[in-house]
């Protein structure tokens, strides 16, 4: 009985096709297999050795600076400068009312300049400013302070995963990703590490504290100068390097041969154009593909690169087209994936700010209102359950990237969470149960840092356009709110009960997300079906014709663009916007938008 050719079998025959070879003989082809494999594996330890880690360096740094002013304040720093401890979470507020309100606007502007020029440029500036808190005496200042590092790293995260998502084929990204926002965590943990060496060689020399603060602050350095001077140095010199370490693209790459750097941008275009083309097999071949790990079954290993257009021109890290700002606001998905987002973000950027807080009450002599309190072990105990968090999201990752799933794993991270904040509500909060609740909130921050990074991959991975993902994964970045909604959870107030209130509010918002993404897994799941049921009812031709250009028998849908285009003709005003707005309608439909792409799940 004849075999049915397998979908890679007849990728490999179009190839040939599409190329005026002469068939090799089998030796040859042998040769050329291995050779290609030789090539993936050294362009790969090029990209994770090189690449990854100093991109993880930078997310580390954004990380470090968020969250030294919750370490700052274990080391009495609110108290030392003659503020209220409120004014601390008025701070924290004011930083993330501006860095969520400028995600997409960060996020447009790094795609419009280039990762290279735009990152290091802001993290120069935020580093100057987490230095310059150093000699901070007022709260207008602290408040300015936390305002512009606010706004200069807004739009870092989705700059920065976009750009990483130029390098690494879709099911290659999760593991990568997590290696880089476990940095959140890392850096938690760092921060920790690094208070309590800054708390351990400059101890506080206690004072008394009048309403003006430290009489001699400026006479004597306080270990939270220390903390907040040395972050922002380090800061300021990798944003440095960055200028001169970053490639725009593959094919830039100072750390890549020129045929790495041919095959690293071969590579990724393949694996998109796969992603369209495979889109439209039938469910059980679609189904035997995904059993499959790029990697593994070396789809991306033909020396034989496919002729591209310069629509296929997905590597660059600038670039973006009208097109992709009006479809990218205009898709009702992400707006229910920034709402889950959030309520699942909460205990994240709770624990970033508030964690030595948090564990101060549960030892004697560490709590930070008390002027003999000793910051140092507080800060070092922050430490491990951030450990926990990134080594859990890598073997979520590594799973989700295996299993080629995403929102399973971030379902499986939101019960971990929920696990531990019942466990952090039902126990004591007596100093006998320290150990039990120090265990708990380990168990909480292991599963908190997996649903963020997993849904970043499954926006990225769904997304074939770079400059519509880059603004899908900026308006996901308004899921930063959750920053704002801890600062006024996780009140001073609280501090005395173990903060057993904002703990139940954050249990009902995690418990929320997780109704929230299985109705987003469901609704996946009929569209896909929809589109199947769609499809099969269309021609050969047809079909081709939408993968093409998005021209299928199916109507265009503009009806909200090309009513604003009427209106400001209308009116004769903003002509310039209706130019622009209409160049974004004309054209079929694009990447996820063409009826013959399947949702991931």
């Amino acid at each position: 009985m004849a075999q049915q050719p397998t979908a890679e079998a007849a990728e490999e025959h179009e190839l040939d096709a599409l190329h005026e070879t002469h068939t090799m003989p089998p030796d040859d082809g042998a040769e050329v297999a291995a050779h290609d494999e030789q090539l993936q594996r050294r362009t790969l330890r090029k990209l994770d050795f090189l690449l990854l880690p100093f991109l993880a360096l930078l997310f580390l740094f954004n990380s470090l600076d968020k969250s030294n002013i919750g370490n700052a304040e274990s080391a009495h720093f609110t108290t030392d400068i003659g503020l209220r401890r409120s004014d601390l979470n008025t701070a924290v507020a004011l930083f993330f009312a501006f860095f969520v309100a400028l995600q997409p606007a960060g996020a447009a502007l790094g795609r419009k300049y280039g990762m290279v020029a735009w990152v290091p440029t802001c993290m120069l500036l935020w580093g100057v400013s987490t230095a310059l808190h150093t000699w901070v005496r007022a709260r207008w200042q602290l408040y300015v302070l936390r305002i512009i590092i606010g706004c200069l790293e807004a739009g870092f995260y989705p700059v920065t995963v976009s750009y990483l998502s130029l390098f690494y084929t879709r099911f290659e990204f999760g593991r990568r990703l997590s290696l880089f926002y476990g940095q959140a965590a890392v850096g938690g943990a760092l921060g920790g590490v690094i208070s309590y060496l800054v708390f351990s060689h400059f101890p506080d020399i206690h004072h008394e504290h009048g309403a003006e603060g430290d009489p001699e602050l400026n006479h004597r350095w306080q270990s939270w100068q220390v903390l907040f001077l040395l972050e922002g140095s380090l800061t300021i010199i990798v944003a440095v390097v960055g200028y001169l370490w970053l490639p725009h693209n593959a094919e830039t790459a100072w750390f890549l041969t020129p045929e790495e750097r041919a095959y690293a941008s071969s590579r990724v275009i393949r694996d998109r154009i796969a992603q369209s083309d495979s889109s439209a097999l039938p469910t059980e071949a679609a189904d035997e593909e995904r059993e499959f790990d790029e990697e593994s079954r070396g789809l991306l290993a033909s020396s034989r690169p496919r002729p591209v257009s310069a629509a296929d021109q997905v590597t660059d890290d600038r670039g973006l087209t009208p097109h992709d700002v009006v479809s990218a606001f205009l898709n009702i998905r992400i707006w229910h994936i920034l709402a889950i987002n959030i309520l699942a973000a909460i205990p994240v950027y709770a624990f970033q700010v508030f964690l030595p807080l948090v564990l101060a009450p549960l030892m004697p002599n560490s709590d930070p209102s008390d002027p003999e309190a000793d910051p140092a072990l507080v800060n070092l105990l922050t430490a491990p359950p951030y450990i926990f968090g990134a080594i859990t999201l890598y073997l979520f990752a590594s799973w989700s990237d295996k299993h080629r799933s995403r929102i399973l794993p971030i379902l499986c991270g939101l019960a971990i969470m929920v696990l531990g904040l019942i466990l952090v509500v039902m126990l004591p909060t007596t100093a006998g149960w320290a150990v039990p609740r120090y265990i708990a909130l380990n168990v909480l921050l292991s599963g908190t840092f997996i649903a963020s990074p997993l849904t970043v991959a499954w926006i990225s991975g769904n997304t074939p356009s770079p400059g519509k993902r880059a603004l899908l994964l900026g308006i996901n970045g308004w899921g930063n709110l959750a920053g704002v909604l801890s600062a006024m959870l996780f009140r001073p107030e609280y501090e005395e009960s173990g903060y057993i209130v904002p703990f139940w509010w954050t249990l009902g918002c995690v418990t929320a997300a997780a109704f929230g993404y299985v109705l987003l897994w469901r609704n996946l799941k009929a569209e896909n079906a929809q589109r199947r049921d769609m499809l099969s009812k269309w021609d050969e031709e047809e079909i081709e014709r939408e993968k093409a250009d998005g021209r299928g028998p199916l109507e265009q849908s503009h009806r909200i663009p090309k009513a604003a285009t009427r209106w400001l003709r209308s009116t004769g005003r903003l002509l310039w916007a209706a130019d622009w707005l209409e160049e974004a309608t004309q054209g079929g439909r694009e990447g996820e938008e063409k009826i013959t792409f399947l949702y991931g799940l």
